[in-house]
């Protein structure tokens, strides 16, 4: 069997609350369809983001990236201006854009993140923390060690992050 038929022809199920889990950034990201799951096509995960948090100004270069709004209020920067999303908001940013989001609400947010190709769970697992089994959330010290560790990884991923 090629490596491409051994991810297009088997379904996948995760349940509610499972999948390997990190902080970066101050956010939780747990990965839903990954490398480990569902090959190299596409990458999924779900972010639980706390008020003002949110990772800072980057760019993908190799991939796509999306976002809808399961709940709470986001705001987007696409290099240009903010957007206002709410729940049940998506947005799609194309590969080589600026782009970074915060959450501006008072609860915390809960988004679906996407990526096309996949591939970016690596990075994930690689500059965050582990988050599984109920880690609680890292000191607020942990975001500008958690931007160090990004930075470093970022290059094998094809990112950029400009601060």
């Amino acid at each position: 069997m090629s490596f491409e038929e051994q991810w297009s022809s088997r379904v996948v199920h995760v349940p509610p609350g499972a999948g390997p889990s990190r902080w970066a950034f101050g956010d939780r990201y747990t990965i839903k369809s990954g490398l480990h799951n569902t090959g190299p096509g596409f990458f999924m995960m779900e972010a639980l983001v706390p008020p003002g948090g949110g990772p800072p100004p980057h760019i993908h270069h190799r991939e796509d990236e999306a976002f809808y709004v399961l709940e709470g209020e986001v705001a987007l920067f696409d290099g240009t201006e903010k957007l206002a999303l709410g729940t049940g908001s998506f947005v799609h940013v194309p590969r080589g854009s600026v782009h970074n989001f915060t959450n501006v609400g008072d609860e915390p947010s809960k988004l679906l993140i996407m990526f096309v190709p996949g591939g970016k769970d690596g990075f994930f697992l690689g500059a965050g923390v582990p988050a599984d089994d109920g880690a609680p959330p890292p000191p607020q010290a942990q975001y500008d060690l958690d931007v160090e560790r990004a930075l470093r990884v970022a290059a094998e991923f094809g990112d950029e992050y400009l601060g």
